[in-house]
């Protein structure tokens, strides 16, 4: 028996949303018919070359799909996906997953509730898993990450370590099965108020303890002079150096990593790759998504640690 085609939905019409709307339109067994934006003629632009309708009422829009992917600004994550989870739809949700606590966890039990999955869009976990770093059999001793980027006016709403940070945050989560029992860090805001309403943390380093003794070093900044992504991962073993950008990495343990990764399609496209780990999941195809609703809230209780610790 064929199974239906799923009908997919993106709300927010913004970058991220034409990123996942034609992940939609290029993915097997499903199809993107709506995009919702508050800005009905920006969800038009978007919509309508892709063969999607627009809408600006949200019940209207979720009326006329299967499954959702939020891809709003951050600070309007939760309140989009809540409407899609009490409505029965399973959602995808850009990072970071909310900007609270409460919300996070206000979404996590909406999906538990409705019995629909909730996943987050953290896809540098596709890229470790695609290295086969998360199938090494020991727990990392350290971890150091690097994650800066240069000035721009995206992403403002939130700060850098709820914009950039929260990547490597959930990286050092996925590796350490302890939880963090300490965190320390400075930061510096260098943004005007011209720039945003609410000036933010731009630049943060942060070191997090965890129980069993693993340490996680975050570095982020969004005023750099250049981009840089890069991590070492610390073993009893050896280590495991990333350069994201150049996809490249040095590995001295005795596990073997894949090192052609960029070479297989999880490697290519990690946005398609989480997307479509998404869809399997609501098919009853694979039992989770990539990144989980609950993994997604403990990134954030974390960030936001971090950030209280930094001054933010």
């Amino acid at each position: 028996m064929t199974q239906a085609i799923l009908k997919a939905g993106v709300v927010g019409a913004g970058v991220f949303g034409g990123y996942h709307a034609k992940k939609y339109v290029e993915l097997p067994g499903v199809d993107l018919v709506a995009v919702f934006d508050i800005d009905l003629a920006r969800a038009k632009a978007l919509a309508e070359p892709l063969g999607a309708t627009a809408h600006d009422d949200m019940a209207a829009f979720l009326a006329a799909v299967d499954v959702v992917t939020v891809a709003t600004p951050a600070v309007h994550h939760a309140r989009a996906a809540l409407a899609a989870l009490k409505a029965g739809k399973p959602v995808y949700c850009e990072k970071p997953l909310a900007v609270t606590p409460q919300d996070a966890d206000a979404l996590v039990a909406a999906a538990m509730k409705a019995g629909v999955f909730l996943a987050c869009g953290h896809q540098e976990r596709v890229v470790f898993q695609a290295m086969g770093l998360l199938d090494i059999p020991e727990q990392p001793l350290r971890l150091e990450a690097v994650r800066r980027g240069t000035p721009s006016d995206r992403n403002l709403d939130v700060s850098v370590v709820l914009d950039l940070m929260i990547h490597d945050i959930d990286l050092a989560l996925a590796l350490c099965a302890a939880d963090p029992i300490a965190v320390e860090g400075e930061g510096a805001i260098t943004r005007s108020e011209s720039l945003a309403h609410s000036p933010s943390l731009d630049w943060v380093k942060t070191e997090a303890t965890f129980a069993n003794g693993f340490t996680a070093v975050f570095d982020a900044s969004r005023v750099a002079e250049a981009r840089e992504r890069t991590m070492k991962v610390v073993y009893p073993s050896g280590e495991v150096e990333i350069d994201f950008l150049a996809r490249t990495f040095r590995n001295t343990t005795p596990f073997p990593l894949i090192e052609d990764f960029t070479d297989t399609p999880a490697g290519k496209d990690p946005l398609g790759a989480s997307v479509a780990g998404f869809l399997a999941a609501v098919r009853g195809e694979s039992p989770r998504p990539v990144v989980t609703g609950e993994e997604a809230a403990r990134a954030l209780d974390l960030a936001l640690a971090v950030e209280q610790a930094a001054g933010g």
